[in-house]
C-alpha cells in the first residue's frame, strides 16, 4: 500500500505536535518533520520530545539550503541530529545523495529492524531524461538505501510520464514525485507505479514542495486508497484547470457506482503532445476544455458527426480494442438542452417544437463552446448573432450557421428586437477573475434570458446582474452537469447517476 506522509513545516514543536494530530485526524499514514523549519532548534530537548510524542511513524528530514532546505549550517552538526533521531526510534530519515556516503559512514550497521534509510535527490529545475533517472537510482541503491527517493520538477506535463517510467522498472522501494502544478499526477498516482509514499499537506498553506495536493483532496476527492495498479486514469485537459469542479464530481460518482476509475486535473500546455505521450490503454479518456477544443479535433482519429460539424470537441475517448481516440461534444447537448429548459420555465409555450425556434440567440464567443452553442441553436431553428473579441472570428462562425457577426463593443446597443436571448460562451466571469462580465449591465434588459456557461462561480456577475435587471437566467451548472452527465457515460460505459451529479455539483459549485 502506498503510504500517505504529511510534511510538518511548523517554526514551533508546539505547533509540530498539533499538527502530527490533526495529520492522524485527516488519515495520514506517517508525518515528515521538518527540522529545518524550526526557529531556536534545540535538538537534545526538541528531537525526543517530538519523537516520543508522534502519534504516527515519523520520517526525519533536516534539509540543507542547498537541496531546497532552510537549514545552513554544516552537515556535521546535521548528522549527529539525524543520528539522534535514529536512536531514538524514528522509523525513516532523509539523506541527500550528495553526502549520503559520508553520512552512512557514520551510522552504526545495527540499525533498528524497522528503521528504513531513504536518500534522495531534488531537482529544483527540470526533469532529466529516462536515461538520466535511471542512473540516478543506481546511483542511490548503491549507497546502500533502502528507499529511493527522486523528486524533479515538470516543465510539461509529459514530464512525468518519464518518472512513471523509471518508477514501474525501479527493484527497489522508491518515491517518484515531479513537483509543480503541472507534476500533481504524479503525487496521485503514485500507487498505480509502484509509489513507496506520496505527500499530502495539512492545508493550503502547509507544503513541503511545489504541487503538493492536501490529505482531504488524496483521501476524499481522487479516492486515493481504491487507486490500483488496474485503475483507469481519466482526467480534464486544460490550461488553466485548478479551478475546476470536475474532479470532484466524476470522482464521486466513479466511487458511487464502484467503477475503478480516477478523474485528474491535467494542466496542459501542448495538447498533441501530451496525447502522443500517454498512449497507454489506462488513459482511457478525457474531457478537453479552453483552450484545447478546436485544437482537439485535429488530434482525433475518429470525429463524431456533431462534434466534426461544431469544429469543437470535448471529450476523448481512446478505444480499448485498438487505442484510436474517438472525439465527441457533449457541450452542445449540454448548453441547449439547459437554455431551453430556461425559456420553458420563464414561458408558458407548449413543446412542439424547441422554445428556441425563431428566437434571435446572441452568442458571446466563437471557441469550443461558443461552437456548441451556435450550431445547437441554429440546429433548433433560432437565428443566431455571434458576437467576440476577435472580430474576424465572430464572422467566421457566423457565416458557418448562417448568422450575423458583431463586435463585442457593439453588444452594448444592440437591439433589434425584443425576446433575444443571450448566451456567454467565454471565460469571462470565470474564476479568479470573478468582475468580468462581457456585456454592460444596462444593455441586460433587452434579454428575455441570459445563459453563462461560466460555472465557478456558480451566480457570476453577468447573472447576478441580469437577475437584478429583471431578467430570466440559466445558471452554468446546468450546462456543467448535463455535459458531465454525457461524459461519464462515455467514460464508464453506464448511466450516469444524474441525482447525485446535480447534489455535488450543487454543494460545490
Amino acid at each position: 500500500m502506498t503510504l500517505v506522509c504529511a510534511p510538518v513545516v511548523a517554526t514551533t514543536v508546539e505547533e509540530m505536535e498539533r499538527d502530527m494530530a490533526k495529520a492522524k485526524s485527516l488519515g495520514a499514514d506517517l508525518v515528515e518533520i521538518r527540522l529545518d523549519f524550526l526557529r531556536h532548534f534545540q535538538p537534545d530537548i526538541d528531537l525526543p520530545r517530538l519523537i516520543s510524542n508522534r502519534p504516527l511513524p515519523v520520517l526525519i528530514t533536516f534539509r540543507p539550503n542547498w537541496e531546497g532546505g532552510q537549514y545552513q549550517g554544516d552537515d556535521s552538526t546535521r548528522f549527529s541530529v539525524l543520528r539522534l533521531a535514529i536512536e531514538l526510534g524514528a522509523e525513516y530519515v532523509d539523506i541527500e545523495l550528495k553526502v549520503a556516503e559520508k553520512f552512512i559512514s557514520t551510522i552504526p550497521d545495527n540499525r533498528p529492524d524497522n528503521f528504513k534509510l531513504i536518500v534522495s535527490s531534488h531537482n529544483y529545475e527540470f526533469t532529466p531524461s529516462c536515461e538520466e533517472l535511471s542512473d540516478l537510482v543506481a546511483r542511490i541503491q548503491a549507497t546502500g538505501a533502502d528507499i529511493v527517493k527522486i523528486a524533479t520538477t515538470a516543465l510539461d506535463i509529459c514530464d512525468v510520464a518519464r518518472m512513471f517510467q523509471v518508477m514501474v522498472h525501479c527493484h527497489a522501494p522508491i518515491i517518484g514525485l515531479v513537483m509543480s502544478e503541472r507534476g500533481l499526477m504524479s503525487r496521485i498516482l503514485a500507487p498505480k507505479f509502484g509509489g513507496y509514499l506520496t505527500f499530502g499537506k495539512l492545508d493550503a498553506e502547509k507544503e513541503s514542495a511545489p504541487g503538493q495536493p492536501t490529505i482531504t483532496e488524496l483521501l476524499d476527492i481522487y479516492n486515493f486508497r481504491q487507486i490500483t495498479a488496474d485503475t483507469k486514469v481519466i482526467g480534464l485537459i486544460a490550461n488553466p484547470v485548478k479551478q475546476s469542479k470536475s474532479p470532484i464530481l466524476h470522482n464521486k460518482c466513479f466511487k458511487a457506482v464502484g467503477f475503478s476509475g480516477v478523474y485528474l486535473p491535467l494542466l496542459t500546455d501542448d495538447l498533441a503532445k501530451f496525447l502522443d505521450t500517454y498512449l497507454s490503454p489506462d488513459f482511457v479518456g478525457f474531457s478537453c476544455s479552453l483552450p484545447h477544443k478546436v485544437t482537439a479535433v485535429r488530434c482525433c482519429n475518429i470525429v463524431h458527426p456533431v462534434a466534426m460539424s461544431i469544429g469543437a470537441v470535448n471529450t476523448l475517448i481512446r478505444r480499448p480494442y485498438d487505442g484510436k481516440l474517438v472525439g465527441f461534444n457533449t457541450d452542445y447537448i449540454g448548453s441547449i438542452s439547459a437554455i431551453e429548459d430556461g425559456i420553458k420555465g420563464s414561458s408558458s409555450k407548449g413543446d412542439a417544437v424547441s422554445p428556441l425556434a425563431g428566437r434571435l440567440v446572441v452568442v458571446v464567443g466563437a471557441g469550443g463552446a461558443g461552437k456548441a452553442v451556435a450550431f445547437g441553436a441554429a440546429e433548433k431553428g433560432a437565428r443566431v448573432v455571434v458576437a467576440n473579441r476577435t472580430y474576424e472570428r465572430a464572422v467566421t462562425l457566423a457565416k458557418e450557421v448562417g448568422g450575423q457577426a458583431l463586435s463585442l463593443a457593439e453588444l452594448a446597443t444592440f437591439h433589434p428586437e425584443e425576446g433575444m436571448i443571450l448566451a456567454n460562451a467565454t471565460s469571462l466571469g470565470m474564476y479568479p477573475n470573478v468582475d468580468g462580465t462581457p456585456i454592460p449591465k444596462e444593455a441586460l434588459r433587452f434579454y428575455n434570458l441570459v445563459f453563462d456557461a461560466v460555472y465557478a462561480p456558480k451566480v457570476t456577475r453577468l447573472l447576478r446582474e441580469a437577475q437584478e435587471s429583471g431578467v430570466s437566467t440559466v445558471s452554468g451548472v446546468e450546462m456543467f452537469v448535463r455535459q458531465a452527465m454525457g461524459q461519464f457515460e462515455h467514460f464508464t460505459g453506464m448511466d450516469a447517476p444524474e441525482s447525485l451529479m446535480r447534489e455535488i455539483a450543487m454543494k460545490y459549485t
